[in-house]
C-alpha cells in the first residue's frame, strides 16, 4: 500500500481501569480517503475512534499508552490542546444530536464555542457553503428559524454534519452515523462521504460490512481489542490474508 499518511497510530493501548480494551493498535491512515473500522461488538472499534480526538479522556479510569500523530504532534502528550484537537478532528454521532433549537442556532453553536464567529455576511456565506456541502441549503434556506428536531432523521444527520465543516476540521470521525436511518437515508449518507473524501480525511465505524465495502476506501478489521488485518477495502473483502478476517466476512461469527 503507498498512500500518504495522515494520522499514525503506533503501539496503543487503552485502558478502562484493568480492563486492556485495546492492545497495541498500529495504524497507518490515509489522508483524503474513508478509511472504515469493521469487527464484532464490544471488540474496540469506537473505542479507537474516540482516541484520534481525545473523547475517551472524558470517561473515569481510562488510561493510554502509546502514540497518535497528527501533524507531528503526539497527541497523547499531556500538553495538547485538546479544545484546538476536537476542532481539528470533528466528530459525528451515532445518532444526530441537534439541538432543541433552530437550524440557524444549531449551525452557529460550534462557532460561538471555539469563538470563531465572523461579521454577519461572513457568518452567513460559511452557512451556506457548509450546507451547500451536505446538500442541504436548497432544502432549508428558507427554513433556517425552523426547529432542526422537525427535520427528518437524514437531514438532522446532514446538518451535524455541516456544524463539523463549519469548524473547517482536516479529519472527521464517524462513529456508525447511519445505524439510526432507513437503507435509503443511509445511501444518501454513504454518497456524501464519497464527496467529501476530496477534501477531507474520514474513518468510519460500521457494523454494517456492506456500507463499508460501498463507502471506505481502506478498511481496519478488528476483534478482541486488536487490529488484526488492514488494507485496501476491496481486499479485504475479496482475498483478507488472515483467516480470522474471513471468518468474520464470511458470517461465521459476529
Amino acid at each position: 500500500m503507498s498512500f500518504e499518511t495522515r494520522i499514525s497510530i503506533e503501539n496503543l493501548n487503552l485502558f478502562y481501569g484493568e480492563f486492556h480494551a485495546l492492545k497495541n493498535v498500529c495504524l497507518q491512515v490515509p489522508k483524503n480517503n474513508v478509511t472504515a473500522l469493521i469487527g464484532p461488538s464490544g471488540c474496540g472499534k469506537s473505542t479507537l475512534l474516540r482516541c484520534i480526538n481525545r473523547m475517551n479522556d472524558l470517561i473515569d479510569g481510562v488510561r493510554m499508552e502509546g502514540r497518535i500523530v497528527i501533524d507531528e504532534q503526539n497527541i497523547l502528550t499531556p500538553g495538547t490542546d485538546v479544545v484546538a484537537l476536537r476542532k481539528n478532528v470533528g466528530m459525528v454521532f451515532q445518532r444526530p444530536n441537534v439541538f432543541d433549537q433552530s437550524i440557524l442556532n444549531n449551525l452557529k453553536f460550534g462557532l460561538r464555542i471555539h469563538r470563531q464567529m465572523r461579521s454577519k455576511n461572513e457568518t452567513k456565506d460559511l452557512i451556506q457553503k457548509c450546507l451547500e456541502d451536505v446538500g442541504l441549503w436548497d432544502v432549508l434556506k428558507d427554513q433556517l428559524r425552523k426547529n432542526a428536531r422537525e427535520l427528518s432523521l437524514e437531514q438532522q444527520q446532514r446538518l451535524c454534519i455541516a456544524r463539523v465543516l463549519l469548524l473547517k476540521p482536516e479529519i472527521i470521525l464517524l462513529d456508525e452515523p447511519c445505524s439510526a436511518l432507513d437503507p435509503i437515508a443511509t445511501l444518501h449518507i454513504e454518497e456524501l462521504l464519497r464527496v467529501l473524501r476530496e477534501r477531507y480525511t474520514m474513518v468510519i465505524v460500521t457494523h454494517n460490512m456492506q456500507q463499508a465495502a460501498r463507502a471506505s476506501d481502506y478498511t481496519g478489521f478488528m476483534y478482541m481489542g486488536q487490529l488484526v488485518e488492514f488494507g485496501v477495502t476491496r481486499e479485504i473483502f475479496t482475498a483478507p490474508r488472515q483467516e480470522l478476517t474471513e471468518n468474520y466476512i464470511t458470517g461465521h461469527f459476529g
